[in-house]
């Protein structure tokens, strides 16, 4: 998919299993929105084709449109409306509608149903808005950047009802979020977009395994930036080497004793770490201070 000349997505393949919690990360312009509108049957792709709950996108009929739920970051609604003419509504449209499952969710927030619409926190509304998508039964939800502009209580409020209902329900998920400690709760699995190419797949936890932070304290300037194995950053801060690597294991360490390491220790890094470093590396060329 193409921009003016810029690929926004691609030559993306990719495939998802059903029944888990996919999140989709990468930096803006990374291609994310596009892929949810081509999805969604929003926009036709210019090459290639997309399918969602075995349906050609470009072909969703209204059986296969309300099997999806869909939350994204604006949370608009009908502001005229009252909750509980909005929850009615959406009852009639939905045959699957879950009224208990409804009653459960928002009761995560101080919302009541006599409130209208336009009276509601931005917090309020993206409760409303999961509350509604979820009671749907959707066999797809699909949520792009739902907690961004809320508070610390909201986001809270909201990431644990979310929780709540992959417990309670079995259904599919697909969670784009740019905050990392929402990613570590709630996803099965890790997906990562550079612009509009697929850069990464596995559960987070085997992402963030595979990544290490080395402080070394090196003579002199230490080895050429482009001779360490898997390099993703480096630093020197106060005398020390502060390397951050891809894909290496302990042999890392050897690799910094042939350098002249007088002394070196390694260890684990945050999902929020690894990610940022990893992205990092297609933007600018480690130097050495």
């Amino acid at each position: 998919m193409q921009f003016a000349g810029k690929a926004a997505i691609n030559h993306l393949d990719l495939t998802l299993e059903p029944g888990i919690t996919h999140a989709i990360v990468g930096a803006n312009g990374a291609g994310k929105s596009t892929l949810f509108r081509i999805l969604l049957g929003f926009m036709q792709p210019s090459a290639g084709q997309a399918w969602i709950l075995g349906c050609a996108s470009h072909a969703l009929t209204p059986e296969v449109r309300g099997r999806i739920g869909f939350v994204n970051e604006e949370h608009t609604l009908p502001s005229w409306m009252r909750v509980e003419q909005l929850v009615a509504l959406q009852r009639s449209l939905y045959p699957r509608w879950r009224q208990p499952l409804y009653d459960e969710i928002i009761g995560h927030f101080d919302v009541g149903p006599r409130q209208q619409i336009a009276e509601l926190s931005r917090g309020e509304r993206a409760g409303v808005n999961l509350a509604l998508s979820v009671a749907q039964a959707p066999e797809l939800l699909i949520l792009d950047e739902p907690t961004l502009g809320l508070d610390v209580v909201a986001k809270r409020a909201f990431i644990e009802a979310l929780l709540y209902t992959a417990e309670e329900e079995a259904r599919s998920l697909i969670y784009c979020s740019h905050q990392m400690d929402e990613i570590e709760r709630v996803a099965d699995n890790l997906i990562i977009l550079e612009r509009g190419t697929l850069r990464h797949v596995s559960p987070p936890d085997e992402f963030t395994d595979g990544i290490r932070y080395w402080i070394a304290e090196m003579p002199f300037r230490g080895p050429d930036p482009h001779s360490v194995p898997g390099l993703l950053e480096v630093q020197r801060i106060d005398g020390l080497h502060h390397y951050l690597v891809l894909d290496t294991d302990d042999s890392f360490g050897d690799f910094l004793k042939q350098h002249g390491a007088r002394s070196m220790h390694s260890m684990p890094v945050s999902l929020d770490r690894a990610i940022n470093g990893f992205l990092a590396k297609g933007h600018r060329v480690p130097v050495a201070a």
